[in-house]
Order: C-alpha cells, then structure tokens, then sequence
C-alpha cells in the first residue's frame, strides 16, 4: 500500500475516533439533532474503519509469517508460516481494492426514500400499458426488498394502462438501488392492441428523485399557486364529487405538480408539495452536476425511442441495459420484479468508473 493511501485511511480512523469521543461527551449527548448527525457520520465511516483494521492486522500476519520462514527452521512451524503466507498474499491486494472503493465519496442521497415518476412515451396505448408494467415491476421488487410503495398521483388510460404514474418508495438505501431506473425505457413486443401479430416498439420515461426533506428544500407559500379541481378518471368521469384534487404550481421554475388519489384535498396538497420539494431537489442535484462536467444529462427525455436507457424485448425474453452493454435472457423474471442483478451490474460499473476517476 502507498503511503498516500495509508496515510488518508489513517485520518478516516482519527475522525472516526473523534467522532466517538464526542458523542460520549454531555453537550453532544443533550442534542438530539447534534447526536443524529455524529451517529451519522460515524455509521459512515464504520466500513472503512473495520477494512482497514483488517487489513493492518493482515499486514502484521504477513510479515509475521516471512519471519519466521526467515529465522525458522523447524520444518512444521516453516509449512505453517509458508500456508499463511500463500493465503495473505493474494487476500492482501484485494482488500487494498476494497479499501480504494471505500475511499470513493458515498452519494449523500443514498439513503433517502424515492419518489418515481413513470410516463408514457411514444406508442400511444401501448406506452401506457408498459407504464402499468414498470409500476407493477418496481411494486414487486420493493417487496422482496421489504419496501413500502404509495401512489401519490396516476393518470390512467381506458386500456388499464397509465398516461403516468407518480409513487412514493420507503425503506432502507431506496434511491441507491431505484436511482439507475431513471431515463427513456423501450419496449418491443406484440402489444394487446395488435390484431396481426406484429412486433411494435414504444417507449415510456421514468424519472427517479430523492426525497427532499424542509432542510434540503425550503418553498416559500408565496412562490407557491394552488388550485384545487374535482378529479377524474379515464373518460372524464367523475372519481369523486367534491373539490379534492389539487395542482400546485411553482411560480420560479413553473413546475406543475398535480394529485388527485386522496379524497382528502389536504392529503392530496401535501403529496403534491412532496413531489414538488423532491423535484426542485433533484433540480438542485442535476444544476450542480453540470458545473462540475458541464456535461449534465437529464434523467427524462422526450420519450423518443432514441434516447434510450434500456430494451426491453419481449418475443427473444432479453433485457439490454445500454450504458453498460448488459444483456440478460430473464425478462420474465425481471419484470416479476427479479432486478437485484440488473442493480448489482450498474452499481459495479458505477463503482469501477469512480474509482477510476478518483
């Protein structure tokens, strides 16, 4: 290991050490908030902190082992040390990779729950029945990961589809795993509304945003305009006979958030401001992003076939994911809501291409 390297892990250690001391004394012990955060941290450096651990004690066994191949000469003690070696080694090099990746600043918004916006592209019904078959994938998915998903707006079609669809997911490292599903997805198949048989091609675009909490985003009333409407569905029909649903518009950005599935317009205006807070977030994330690289690229397109993310062909069972060059032969089961592999393939590119940036 290079003495740069170590020398940063060792400050890691240091700060993990102080971060300790601190939450054991009484002023930050009295604050909660102040508390939360030391947790926090120190959470965040636990990983780091125990590789490195490992890998100094590693390191001592290593040189401990070629000493004694060096000064001993008992044939039994030389087999044993000549195994530990042989075992340390390889492993050594491996951890020091671990402990490069470790190194590599965290996505602050990790951890936070997600809000998912899916909306028919190109394709007409077909596109909104795809967008009933996201929905339904991503819903199944978040069980096996144990995850709460709540609609907070839909929009559907007289097929079953959606025009589009806006959901709420809870739990533990939601946008880690959700945020890689944001861009433009193309589906091939033969679609219902397909009386010949023939293969068509249509896409929707999903956008994926972290929950903005007051202290990421703060909205000003005054930069708000409500306006409250009876809600509907497919056809125009009415779903419910008073005033709830509720458009939120903001005035600075002129973005329009719109919730309709609550009966309550109080709820309904509360979700809306959620989606808002988690777009001007996402916003906020993407502004930032284009003054390091000036290079940003949005999440959500045109819903062009074009720009696409991802494939989805259905009469060959493949899912080709395009920025990264994956291709699996189990849609089937991805879209039963098996997508740990797809997540696991782009959070390793992610992850390798960081590393090599760092």
């Amino acid at each position: 290991m290079d003495s740069r390297l170590r020398e940063k892990l060792a400050t890691v250690c240091e700060e993990s050490e102080r971060l300790a001391a601190a939450m054991a004394t009484q002023e930050v012990a009295a604050d909660p908030e102040a508390y939360r955060k030391h947790a926090k941290a120190l959470s965040d450096l636990s990983d780091l902190v125990r590789a490195f651990q490992r890998y100094e004690m590693d390191e001592k066994r290593l040189v401990e082992a070629e000493d004694v191949l060096h000064t001993e000469t008992d044939p039994d003690m030389i087999a044993l040390a000549e195994e530990e070696r042989d075992q340390l080694r390889p492993s050594l090099p491996i951890l020091e990779q671990e402990l490069r990746l470790l190194l590599v600043p965290k996505d602050p918004n990790d951890d936070k729950n997600t809000i998912v916006e899916i909306r028919a592209g190109t394709g007409g019904e077909e596109a909104g029945l795809f967008v009933s078959d996201l929905f339904r994938m991503y819903g199944r998915f978040s069980e096996v990961k144990g995850w709460k998903v709540q609609v907070l707006n839909s929009n559907p079609t007289e097929l079953g589809g959606y025009k589009e669809m806006c959901f709420q997911i809870t739990g533990d490292h939601v946008y880690s795993q959700m945020k890689w599903e944001g861009g433009v997805h193309r589906v091939q198949r033969v679609p219902a509304t397909e009386a010949q048989g023939r293969i068509h091609t249509s896409a929707v675009t999903v956008a994926v945003l972290p929950e903005a909490e007051e202290v990421d985003i703060e909205i000003n009333p005054n930069d708000l305009q409500i306006d409250v409407f009876r809600s509907s569905g497919p056809g125009g029909q009415s779903v419910n006979t008073t005033d709830s649903a509720v458009r939120v518009t903001h005035k600075p950005t002129g973005m329009v958030v719109t919730c309709q599935d609550e009966k309550s317009q109080h709820k309904n205006k509360a979700q809306a401001i959620r989606v808002l807070r988690a777009r001007l977030l996402d916003l906020k994330i993407q502004e930032e992003a284009q003054a390091r690289t000036n290079d940003r690229r949005s999440q959500v397109g045109s819903g062009d076939r074009s720009e696409r993310i991802r494939t989805y062909n259905f009469p060959q069972n493949r899912l080709t994911d395009h920025r990264i060059n994956l291709t699996l032969y189990s849609l089937d089961k991805i879209m039963e809501g098996e997508m740990q592999s797809v997540c696991d393939a782009l959070i390793a590119a992610d992850r390798a291409a960081r590393l090599e940036e760092a």
